[in-house]
């Protein structure tokens, strides 16, 4: 794929994923009937969910790809088009009074197709990778500006070849400020670049305006460069009126489109789990109930997102009182567990209640695991910084839960603390679908206690 081909990517990618859309339909069709050809209900449904899919696509614009790849973010742009899609195409459904559609055929469809994308994305973006590595594919880069930060930008861009920039040539400051426009215009002209890298410690507003003003009128991308240099810190661009402001952090704010995301992940799996796993429900109630005296739920207080305290739901593991001295961590071979309870708990089925707390809103699939207020305080004392994962809701699993396990001390609390910590400057999808993957791995393994 040379450059010259670059515009074609879009509509290729964009009929690729009607492609796959329309495959994830016809053989959720052939599953739930038997057959690949529609009627009535399912007719009407593939033709509303391909005609609001362009709709929508279109309006997202989710089949452009922007450089630097990066595959976690376009997945991302990808599932907020199909929950919107989905909700339009609801929203249709329910207009048009079209209650016959099959919900196996709805939730087959989607699940196929979702799955179809991420798998098509995968591929292209690694070919992408592949190809600008070669050198192909590659955009021509002209910088302006402060030769320090463009030796930086340079650095960079030499350390990652999957950019796919090539470039052309650099001007100083110095020769900026002997050079008349005109002149200026000419020579950045001459060098044909698709893309010009501002680098700037004090640029001349006029001219760069001029400068963004060119750029737009000879479809010539324009960035700025700040000599600005961000280690472990999180920026996120305000403008105020005509004056651009970063606002730093030491952790990243989690945007509204990554809460929704994950919001509307949570209600999905959260109700396919309760709904599918209705059968295991039923029997871990039961012998729960049967293995030891006291009722087959436990509940909990425990503190929650903005230190906000809900009850936390679970198959009860323990004999009754077990805390009758007090908040105490469990422990190997701890004697307040049933013999019921250390298996359930090594394959984390006493968790599964909990999906009703995310269904609620107190918890999600993915997060800090919740603690108690007790707990809290004596960590805090230790490491102020655990006050930073009360901003997200806390969650069945996580990643310290899956890289370190229940802890059975503070310390071991602060140590699990740090993995949580990692989560929260990564907070995703693709973070929340691989602890989720690794999970179901340590309940197998039931290596959880």
């Amino acid at each position: 794929m040379s450059k010259r081909y670059s515009k074609y990517l879009p509509v290729f990618i964009f009929f690729c994923d009607l492609i796959l859309l329309n495959i994830a339909l016809y053989n959720s069709h052939l599953i739930t009937f038997n057959t690949y050809k529609p009627q009535n209900a399912s007719a009407i449904f593939i033709i509303v969910v391909n005609i609001v899919w362009m709709l929508v696509s279109l309006a997202s614009k989710s089949f452009h790809l922007k450089r630097p790849l990066v595959l976690k973010d376009n997945i991302n742009t990808v599932l907020l088009t199909l929950i919107y899609h989905l909700l339009v195409v609801f929203g249709v459904i329910y207009f048009f009074k079209i209650y016959d559609i099959s919900r196996s055929e709805v939730i087959i469809s989607y699940s196929m197709f979702f799955l179809l994308i991420v798998i098509h994305r995968s591929l292209l973006f690694f070919f992408l990778d592949y190809y600008r590595k070669r050198g192909y594919n590659h955009r021509q880069i002209l910088i302006i500006g402060d030769e320090n930060i463009a030796k930086r930008l340079v650095n960079s861009f030499s350390q990652h070849p999957e950019y796919g920039y090539d470039l052309t040539d650099f001007i100083s400051e110095y020769q900026m400020s002997n050079m008349p426009e005109d002149v200026l215009i000419t020579a950045i002209l001459n060098k044909k670049p698709d893309e010009i890298f501002i680098c700037y410690k004090e640029m001349n507003s006029e001219l760069l305006k001029r400068l963004i003003r060119f750029g737009d009128e000879n479809f010539i991308k324009i960035k700025v460069v700040s000599d600005l240099i961000l280690s472990n810190n999180f920026a996120q661009l305000v403008n105020y009126d005509s004056l651009p402001v970063l606002h730093i952090t030491s952790h990243p704010e989690i945007s509204l489109k990554i809460r929704f995301l994950k919001r509307g992940f949570d209600i999905l799996f959260a109700s396919v789990v309760m709904g599918f796993g209705a059968p295991v429900f039923i029997v871990l109630f039961i012998v729960t109930k049967l293995t030891s005296k006291g009722p087959a739920f436990y509940r909990q207080e425990r503190i929650g997102r903005n230190e906000k305290p809900f009850y936390i739901y679970k198959f009860r593991s323990m004999y009754v009182d077990a805390e009758k001295h007090g908040p105490q961590l469990s422990k190997d071979n701890d004697p307040r567990i049933t013999k019921w309870g250390a298996i359930i708990r090594k394959s984390r089925l006493d968790e599964l209640p909990q999906f009703w707390n995310v269904l609620k809103g107190e918890m999600s699939v993915v997060g800090p695991r919740p603690e108690r207020q007790h707990f809290i305080e004596k960590i805090v004392e230790k490491t102020p910084s655990y006050k930073k994962l009360l901003r997200l809701k806390p969650g069945i699993t996580s990643i310290g839960q899956v890289h370190y396990g229940y802890a059975e001390n503070i310390d071991q609390m602060c140590a699990r603390m740090r993995y949580d910590l990692i989560y929260l400057q990564n907070v995703s999808l693709n973070s929340d679908l691989d602890i989720i993957y690794k999970t179901v791995k340590v309940m197998i393994q039931g290596k959880g206690k």
